[in-house]
């Protein structure tokens, strides 16, 4: 009773394990994508409520109190030079009426908050104002800052 010809079972092993050096591997390592989409997750939830802040304009302050809301207003803003932006892009004074037609959700009872600059010319936010109304928005406000006591 001799050993088997053919040397063993160790030569095999040997062939399975050259053949695989040679051979890509078609396993996808998922482990640094989930953790690069969680890192850019968190930085986009610290990053998002900082860019919202719209046009800056200098507001004027009064002695009225914060206004409640559950939905986002439309928002015009009127810059120290006269430029108007709707939400934040710019738009040309007199598209104002049209364009509030075209975005309102709730019809004429959308509330439209106008934002002007404190050393605006008062012609313009009344104008501004004026067509707002005179396409028959009735729902329209004034933003101010509170008066800081001094």
């Amino acid at each position: 009773m001799g050993a088997p010809s053919g040397g063993g079972g160790g030569g095999g092993s040997r062939r399975r394990r050259g053949g695989r050096r040679g051979g890509t591997i078609s396993e996808i390592n998922v482990t640094p994508l989930v953790d690069v989409m969680l890192v850019l997750l968190i930085i986009f939830m610290v990053a998002a409520p900082m860019m919202t802040v719209g046009v800056p304009i200098d507001l004027p302050e009064t002695q009225a109190k914060a206004l409640n809301s559950e939905t986002q207003p439309i928002t015009i803003s009127v810059k120290n030079d006269g430029t108007a932006f709707l939400q934040e892009t710019p738009i040309p004074v007199e598209e104002i009426a049209a364009k509030l037609e075209a975005i309102a959700t709730t019809g004429y009872n959308e509330r439209i908050f106008v934002r002007g600059d404190a050393t605006a010319p008062y012609g313009v936010i009344a104008d501004v104002m004026a067509r707002i109304q005179g396409a028959g928005f009735k729902n329209i406000g004034l933003v101010t800052q509170q008066k800081k006591d001094q």
